[in-house]
């Protein structure tokens, strides 16, 4: 790009970048993050972007053309810079970055932070202290291995919490050998603590060490005239020695190693991940990168580095590579300094180790076809489904953004609404939206609940909320007739046209409005109907005196009902969303009941803390009371003024 185009505003910042090392982000038209990077000097790595002699590839020409702000974060070390750098691609997901592509909770193993640890299956990591052996491609596979380790160790079986004093007596595992009962205090600290050492050198890849010792272990017993710890033991062993049969032996440095490769083309970039733990393969993952199809392999592997050991728990003696990358040496000390031992980043060009990279290459390739296959199955699927609900609703344009709406409550109390949407067919869960129901009658009525939540949706449209700028080309009210009548009510209450179906759930019946000859009246605007303008989740806004489902319906409709096969995609497109729907719902419900059981509705008002909640819990005895109580009953608690008093009643009123 030439300085003489560029814009001003980049001109001038590129004068004000340092000589320092740290971050850079790239901004585009909409202030959206385009691109992050990393440098030893910002001033000399950013304005090489913006130089005529500079020649980029298509990918980064494309970028660079977009860039209308620079914003920079100074660091002390690159190595500052390339934490930071993870971090950033992390949080912002930039289009012009190579991601990683990782929509799957895989599982893991952990032994927990705690006086008696617990071994337990998680799919979450968190930085409690707690030890995370994975992750492992298959759930069944996991539960299988810790299946193995409660029958072979004596650890907690029931999965709780235990400080070692005695607080219940211990259960039919203590008495059957399989828990050493910390519950009851029987259990000795130090000697729980060698049996999870053992689970841990079990996770890391060495049985055979374990099996060793318990070797030791039987003929001291058998020496002893132990017969039957001895018995015990050998069965432990041999359920061991069962798993060592199974696993392939890779690797005849009896080190720890990852084996990396990556297949690109036309279709995506494919990163294949061997684990070898002692020279032994205990498992394999495959990723995908986004935006790696014009990347160099050079540069598809160092950004899958980067982000995948930003977060990974386990980060091994030494990791193979395919190909060698430019950032290899700072890289090397990061990971160091994140094990906290040496880590070696090899690129084999022959031998054992390089044999082990071409078989994750061959991996990879076998990834990345199956990955294409089930890509192009899925857009066929979401395609015949989008064409079918066309033709169902007799659209103009196939549905490619479906939003699905349901009401959850019980015997109208904690009434609550869900928006959830579907686009192209998948899941865009970033578009999901919750509604407290505040305006409904007092006996419950759920065509009124939903009569509101379809117009406050809807006028946050007309009124140009940034949360919900976009118009679904369908709606799908989880409801036959009633439900379907009340939404088509709002949304003629505000002058729109948007395309509306029921799903009824009794034989899955679609109801599709009849639209009636009748005109919308058009001087009908948002304006007349004063619902809060702040009616997003959390908002606290009095009851508006205005607002009532009695106002009679602008249009009287008819409905025709459509019979679609139990397995056609257009359904079955609509039934996901619908249980969607109601699942989004339901633990938005069962959190707003729970907390009104508990109180913890309190803390949610401005100034109420926990002092002030248990304050007021301990006056009047439940949340019940204190929403009975006066404001003066309520400003004579310790701690509490009238005006605070006021705020609570005008909260308490509303929920």
């Amino acid at each position: 790009m030439a300085k003489a185009s560029l814009p001003e505003n980049i001109q001038d910042k590129l004068k004000l970048l340092p000589a320092q090392p740290g971050c850079y982000i790239y901004r585009g038209e909409k202030e959206d993050v385009l691109y992050v990077g990393k440098a030893i000097s910002l001033k000399n790595r950013v304005r090489s972007y913006f130089q005529e002699s500079t020649r980029h590839g298509a990918r980064i020409a494309r970028m660079v053309s977009k860039v209308r702000d620079i914003e920079w974060i100074v660091v002390d070390s690159e190595l500052e810079a390339l934490v930071l750098e993870c971090n950033l691609i992390k949080q912002h997901r930039p289009p012009f970055n190579v991601r990683l592509r990782d929509d799957k909770s895989y599982p893991y193993i952990t032994i927990t932070n705690e006086k008696f640890p617990r071994v337990l299956f998680t799919r979450k990591l968190r930085k409690d202290g707690s030890k995370y052996f994975g992750p492992y491609t298959s759930a069944f596979n996991v539960r299988d291995s810790l299946q193995l380790l409660h029958k072979v160790f004596p650890l907690i079986p029931c999965g709780k919490s235990w400080s070692g004093q005695p607080e219940q007596r211990p259960c039919l595992y203590f008495h059957l050998g399989r828990c050493l009962a910390p519950c009851a205090g029987l259990s000795d600290r130090a000697e729980y603590q060698r049996v999870i050492d053992k689970v841990e050198r079990f996770l890391n890849g060495k049985e055979e060490s374990i099996v060793e010792d318990l070797k030791t272990e039987m003929a001291a017993a058998v020496e002893e005239l132990e017969f039957e710890k001895a018995a015990k033991i050998r069965d432990q062993i041999l359920a061991i020695e069962s798993v060592l049969q199974r696993q392939k032996v890779l690797s005849s440095e009896q080190i720890d190693q990852d084996v990396i490769a990556v297949v690109k083309d036309e279709r995506g970039s494919a990163v294949q991940m061997l684990y070898i733990r002692s020279g032994k393969l205990i498992g394999q993952r495959q990723y995908m990168l986004d935006g790696a199809s014009e990347a160099s392999p050079s540069e598809a592997v160092t950004e899958f580095v980067k982000q995948y050991y930003s977060d990974s728990p386990d980060i091994p003696r030494e990791i193979l590579l395919p190909v060698e990358i430019e950032e290899r040496n700072i890289i090397q000390s990061w990971l160091r300094q994140r094990r906290g031992s040496a880590v070696t980043l090899e690129v084999p060009q022959q031998g054992e180790k390089s044999r082990l990279v071409d078989m994750a290459a061959s991996n990879a390739e076998q990834a990345l076809n199956q990955f294409s296959t089930e890509m192009a199955q899925k857009e066929q699927w979401a395609e015949d489904a989008m064409t079918q609900l066309q033709d169902a609703v007799q659209l103009e344009s196939p549905p490619l953004r479906v939003e699905g709406y349901d009401i959850s409550n019980m015997q109208g109390t904690a009434p609550v609404g869900s928006m959830v949407v579907c686009e192209n067919g998948a899941a865009a869960k970033s578009e999901y939206r919750r509604f407290k129901v505040r305006y409904h009658p007092e006996s419950p009525n759920d065509f009124a609940m939903m009569h509101e939540v379809i117009t406050r949706r809807l006028r946050a449209y007309v009124e140009g909320d940034e949360k919900f700028q976009k118009l679904p080309d369908l709606i799908m009210i989880d409801g036959g007739k009633g439900q379907l009548g009340a939404a088509l009510k709002a949304r003629d209450e505000l002058g729109l046209t948007v395309p509306m179906l029921g799903l009824a759930k009794r034989h899955e019946l679609l109801y599709v409005p009849i639209e009636p000859p009748v005109a919308l009246d058009g001087n009908v605007s948002a304006r007349e109907f004063s619902l809060p303008k702040s009616d997003v989740v959390g908002a606290k806004t009095p009851k508006d005196p205005g607002y009532s489902y009695e106002k009679p319906a602008l249009r009287e409709y008819t409905f025709r009902e459509i019979e679609l096969p139990l397995n056609s995609p257009g359904l079955m497109l609509l039934r996901k969303l619908r249980d969607e729907a109601h699942r989004f719902a339901l633990t938005f419900h069962r959190k707003i009941r729970d907390k009104r059981i508990s109180g913890s509705a309190l803390e949610e008002i401005p100034g109420v803390g926990p002092r002030r909640k248990r304050l007021l819990l301990r006056t009047f005895g439940s949340l019940e009371g204190v929403r009975r109580a006066t404001a003066e009953e309520i400003a004579a608690v310790p701690t509490m003024t009238k005006t605070l008093a006021e705020k609570v009643r005008e909260y308490l009123a509303e929920t």
